[in-house]
């Protein structure tokens, strides 16, 4: 068929059309690409070309309230490959094999790999400086040497549930480790290069160092100090009473500052794999609920004192040694009871018929008011992550029998943190504060403070009249009572005693108990208190003859290294059979040994250091009261 003329001019036409469109199209695209979008281009091409060797930060210290460090980073560096370079990728596996600590194979998958950059783990992290110098001297292409750092705790185990621990990336996995990991880890760094496809480095291009921005470090209320006292004297409990676990919480009653807060069983940091998890899992000062027994008294005694429900020094009451509730019978701990006695009696004898009648006097709305105002049943807040509630009865439950169980610690479970917290504001003058162990976050190279925080008044639950009251009861307690364990002369202790029956399969069990006792001093003006309790000690399971002495020996050492003076009076002991005396320590200063034997007599024993004839220091000093039988160390060197 022949076609037109008219036909071709209008093909021709329109391919020119089509052609001009097209090469519109083409300069618009090109257009485009060139001016809009062509740094977006170049950038991925730039990215692909590059090559980044990280750099750490370095995660922030953390301190005890004196600036003593008890977490902070040890450099440790990192082996990293770069593939691409590696042209003998199976000598440079044998050759690292011999100083890594790993096989051949392994290294040589490693080196292998079609990435940027390759982790020589688990042999080639974490190194010391020393082995990080060994491979450098290699001089191996391809395997580089990059900055990194770990975890260091130099206290072993202090505070190990307090402060957690970092997993093997520097990630906080644990404790305050994890609670304030954001902040502590601060920003990676690394230094940038661009390299072609076969990894080479592209001359006449510069390199990019982006430097590492370290953490934050965080400052405690933790007292390294009293820490170690605590933890001490909880390795002391586990050894003699060979206990299923002990608990410790030292605080200021007045701020909400824990000073120390410890458990056992405990672990190391960075050692935490060689535990179970539930050891390492679990802060049982927060963590751990259970009937509180006798120490859960002090709430009941101060709600009667507030509302004026009891004259303790005039008001007398007669234990029988039980009494019929509800057609319960609820027995003292004393077989065929105390017979009359003060309503203060009561307390020093930790008298539960004495309870149980306050407990009515009250009743259940106005005593279940002052318990949930004193932070029972409820979280008190504490800036760690774990923390329990506790379990009380629901009101419209509370008969009789729960009154009366509930007004001497029985029925109810606590957090020890709840009771210390709430007996500190029986104590302080009546002031419910929230408990808190992070003080402040400082800067890591300027070493400011750029956040503090502040003590938090929850409520007033009590009057300071009534505080006071209850002070003076419980400094009675441990001078003549049931924590005359405790009392520690010069220092004006108060405190509770408190035995409770365990519960195990639903039952009370008649051979498990938990044993504690709490206690505070100055008694006039408390700085320190004192919370321990032992699970399940075997043999005595008794508060006052278990756990009292542990307070005493932690209050010993804690009061003076936290600057807290003895007071000159105080409610003398009341001694009783099987009680040491107290004596009063001589001044051996300038007498020479032989002297000081004629005139000992067997209040003392004696232990000397140095080799002169004459003593020249002691210790403890001239007119120290202590327990008869009590060690002096006599220092001995020249009259002069």
């Amino acid at each position: 068929m022949k076609v037109s003329q008219v036909t071709v001019r209008k093909r021709l036409y329109v391919m020119l059309i089509l052609a001009v469109v097209a090469f519109i199209a083409l300069v618009i695209r090109l257009g485009y690409v060139q001016l809009w979008i062509g740094g977006e281009i170049a950038k991925k091409a730039e990215d692909s070309w590059r090559r980044d060797i990280p750099f750490q930060a370095k995660r922030g210290e953390i301190l005890d309230r004196n600036g003593t460090r008890l977490a902070y980073n040890v450099s440790s560096p990192t082996i990293l490959a770069i593939p691409v370079q590696i042209k003998d990728k199976r000598g440079t596996a044998r050759t690292l094999s011999q100083h890594l600590g790993m096989s051949e194979e392994q290294l040589f998958k490693l080196v292998s790999k079609r990435e940027k950059n390759v982790e020589l783990k688990p042999g080639g992290r974490k190194l010391t400086t020393a082995k990080a110098r060994e491979i450098r001297e290699l001089k191996l292409p391809g395997i580089v040497v990059s900055e990194d750092n770990k975890r260091y705790y130099p206290f072993g185990s202090l505070a190990a549930h307090v402060l957690g621990f970092t997993g093997a990336y520097n990630q906080g996995l644990t404790g305050l480790e994890l609670q304030y990991d954001e902040r502590l880890t601060g920003l990676k760094g690394s230094v940038s290069y661009l390299s072609d496809a076969a990894g080479n480095f592209i001359p006449n291009t510069s390199d990019t160092y982006q430097p590492p921005k370290d953490g934050l470090s965080l400052q405690l209320t933790i007292d390294q100090k009293v820490q170690s006292i605590v933890e001490r004297e909880l390795d002391q409990a586990m050894l003699q009473h060979q206990a299923d676990s002990v608990i410790a919480i030292a605080m200021n009653p007045n701020t909400g500052e824990i000073y120390a807060m410890a458990s056992r069983p405990t672990y190391q940091p960075d050692k935490y794999r060689e535990v179970p998890v539930e050891v390492y899992n679990r802060n049982l000062p927060i963590w751990m609920t259970y009937e509180p027994g006798s120490t859960f008294k002090i709430i009941t005694l101060a709600a009667a004192v507030q509302e004026g429900k009891v004259n303790l020094e005039h008001e007398h009451f007669y234990d029988r040694g039980s009494v019929e509730v509800g057609g319960a019978r609820l027995r003292c701990w004393k077989k065929g009871g105390h017979g009359s006695q003060t309503f203060q009696e009561v307390v020093e004898n930790s008298c539960n018929p004495g309870f149980v009648a306050l407990g009515q006097r009250l009743g259940k709305e106005k005593l279940f008011s002052y318990i949930n105002d004193f932070g029972f049943g409820k979280k008190t807040g504490i800036d760690l992550k774990g923390e329990e509630n506790g379990i009380l009865f629901k009101l419209n439950r509370v008969g009789p029998v729960e009154l009366a169980t509930t007004a001497f610690g029985q029925g109810v479970s606590v957090t020890p943190i709840q009771q210390i917290t709430a007996v500190s504001a029986a104590i302080n003058g009546g002031k419910l504060f929230k408990p808190y162990v992070s003080k402040s976050w400082i800067h890591p190279e300027t070493r400011t403070v750029l956040e503090e925080t502040k003590p938090q008044l929850v409520r007033q639950v009590i009057s300071p009249e009534t505080s006071k009251i209850v002070r003076e009861a419980l400094e009675k307690v441990v001078a003549q009572g049931t924590g005359r364990n405790a009392f520690l002369d010069g220092y004006r202790v108060g405190g509770k005693t408190g035995t409770a029956q365990k519960v195990v399969n639903g039952r009370y069990s008649p051979n498990e108990h938990i044993v504690s006792f709490i206690g505070f001093a100055p008694a006039d003006k408390p700085e320190l208190i004192v919370y321990v309790a032992v699970d399940n000690p075997q043999g005595i399971q008794f508060g006052g003859l278990v756990v009292a002495p542990i307070v005493r020996a932690i209050m010993a050492d804690a009061l003076p290294s936290l600057g807290v003076a003895p007071r000159t009076k105080q409610v003398e002991k009341e001694y009783r059979y099987g009680d040491t005396p107290i004596v009063t320590v001589p001044n051996l200063v300038g007498k020479t040994v032989s002297d000081i034997y004629e005139d000992m007599n067997m209040n003392f024993q004696l232990a000397s250091t140095g080799s002169g004839k004459t003593v020249i220091r002691q210790a403890p000093a001239a007119g120290a009261r202590v327990e008869r039988g009590s060690v002096i160390r006599i220092y001995l060197g020249s009259e002069e």
